[in-house]
């Protein structure tokens, strides 16, 4: 049995593409940013530097918008976006990043590196984006 395992980390399986929008922008708006990224989710923007980032992903618009019947038109991202948003270190074992998003229920979360956002990572990465999987 092979005891030298190889190390992946969050920063080796993330997606390299993070989007931001601002917490006004209404839920029609960041669907539509959605879809022109491509991506699952946004990151909300500070308001000011003591702020924290937040994130608003496909759940969060079922249950803001769906759900309670509102039109997208009505609602604003900082009603339903989940904040603080919860992060990974950069050099976090992907075993510890998979651990982490499993316990407190989250399907993705920003990776961070020297204080700044450089990238997301999911459930899907640790699987799909895991060379050694």
């Amino acid at each position: 049995m092979d005891t030298k395992r190889s190390f992946q980390s969050a920063k080796d399986v993330m997606t390299k593409k993070i989007v931001f929008i601002d917490g006004m922008a209404t839920a029609k708006e960041a669907v539509a940013k959605m879809r022109q990224e491509n991506i699952e989710a946004l990151i909300v923007k500070k308001r000011h530097p003591q702020d924290a980032y937040g994130i608003v992903i496909v759940h969060d618009f079922i249950k803001g918008v769906i759900i309670p019947e509102k039109t997208s038109d009505e609602v604003n991202i900082f009603e339903i976006m989940t904040k603080p948003a919860i992060s990974v270190p950069a050099s976090m074992d992907v075993r510890y990043v998979a651990n982490l998003l499993m316990k407190v229920g989250l399907r993705m979360a920003p990776v961070e590196e020297n204080g700044e956002y450089i990238g997301m990572v999911s459930l899907s990465d640790l699987i799909l984006g895991n060379l050694l999987f």
